[in-house]
């Protein structure tokens, strides 16, 4: 199980349409790479800070996670979507939410700022 998102979450931002097929694990798992991406991408162990950082952190944390944990799903299996179209355009949207998240995240002014190092 992830510390930065619940797979309730990550079903929201997947949207009406995700496969009901996936299974509790698979959410968990979704959350577990996406929760790594990000803290290889951003350079930094946000777990490990988790419990010390305040709730906008956390917020943008939880954001960036259910956003590339969903897009693993809708690219995992795109049937429950009406069309290839509609799935893709989920995935975008949330990749590009998802990018937003991580750049706010890696900029060391507003890093620091974050984890109250000035």
């Amino acid at each position: 199980m992830g510390t930065l998102a619940t797979s309730g979450a990550v079903v929201f931002k997947a949207g009406a349409n995700v496969s009901t097929a996936f299974t509790e694990a698979q959410y968990d798992y979704a959350i577990l790479q996406s929760e790594a991406t990000i803290n290889s991408m951003t350079r930094y162990n946000w777990i490990d800070e988790y419990p010390t950082l305040s709730a906008d952190v956390k917020y943008i944390l939880e954001e960036t996670v259910t956003n590339l944990a969903a897009v693993y799903l809708i690219n995992y299996d795109m049937s429950g979507y009406t069309s290839r179209g509609e799935a893709e355009s989920m995935i975008n949207v949330l990749r590009d939410a998802a990018i937003r998240g991580i750049t706010t995240l890696t900029d060391i002014k507003k890093q620091t700022f974050m984890i109250g190092e000035a």
